[in-house]
């Protein structure tokens, strides 16, 4: 098999000559397959934006471990003129949901790559709460993303036992993350259910973020390209398994 010229078109737009690849001379058959599903047939279905591929890629390749993708990844994104702030944001927004040990790893990676290419660290801060306000802030997102009364309704109803989860989510989950410039609310939202579907094993978070994506406006259409996109860089199953939450809340019974 061939590479296909549109799949060969979009892959050497993002990331240079396939014939300079190490990769595609030791194992052609395989990378040709992969490249010709990834770029002429996934890439193509999902009809993204050349920015919000890049995010949402980068994000699953930091989810699910792969930090050679992942370094392949961020190149062809600052080749591609993605802003280096929101390439941090990606990263820092992942800690509540992956965890700060593989998060450390995709850190170092980053910055390493980003001195290769001539890129002065540190970046500009992005912060914007303070220690007396984090929280409160962070319920302000919760509020907006999921709904006030459902908000309340999850916190009232929590054992005293358990309260400290709810003031770790509100000051630290949303307090000290969502609230960061350089990415848009709807994008972090968004961010987080890439994170979450392709770490698999996390359902009903898919769901209650894959419903908090659907209240700040993300269409069933929108989503399922946001799918479609992930499908060669986690596979089928989870892929399977967020349709089929995708399903429980966008269609009728």
């Amino acid at each position: 098999m061939q590479l296909t010229q549109k799949a060969k078109e979009i892959f050497e737009k993002f990331f240079g000559k396939t014939e300079n690849l190490t990769l595609i001379q030791n194992d052609k058959e395989y990378f040709t397959n992969r490249i010709n599903f990834t770029f002429g047939e996934s890439f193509v279905k999902a009809n993204l934006d050349k920015e919000k591929y890049f995010l949402i890629t980068l994000a699953s390749t930091l989810a699910v471990g792969g930090k050679i993708e992942f370094g392949i990844l961020l190149k062809a994104a600052i080749k591609n003129e993605i802003d280096p702030i929101k390439i941090k944001e990606i990263i820092y927004q992942a800690t509540p949901y992956i965890g700060f040990a593989r998060v450390l790893d995709f850190l170092s990676l980053c910055n390493d790559i980003f001195k290769e290419l001539n890129i002065t660290l540190p970046l500009k801060s992005q912060g914007t709460t303070t220690k007396s306000n984090r929280k409160t802030k962070g319920k302000e997102i919760q509020n907006m993303i999921f709904g006030e009364v459902n908000i309340t309704k999850m916190i009232e109803s929590t054992p005293k036992d358990k309260n400290f989860i709810n003031d770790f989510l509100s000051a630290n989950c949303f307090g000290d993350y969502y609230t960061r410039n350089g990415l848009d609310l709807k994008t972090r939202e968004l961010l987080t259910l890439v994170y979450l579907i392709s770490l698999g094993g996390a359902d009903n978070q898919v769901k209650a973020h894959m419903q908090g994506n659907i209240n700040m406006s993300q269409s069933r259409e929108d989503l399922l390209d946001i799918i479609a996109a992930l499908i060669p860089y986690i596979g089928y199953p989870k892929a399977l398994n967020a349709i089929v939450v995708l399903d429980s809340l966008t269609l009728k019974a």
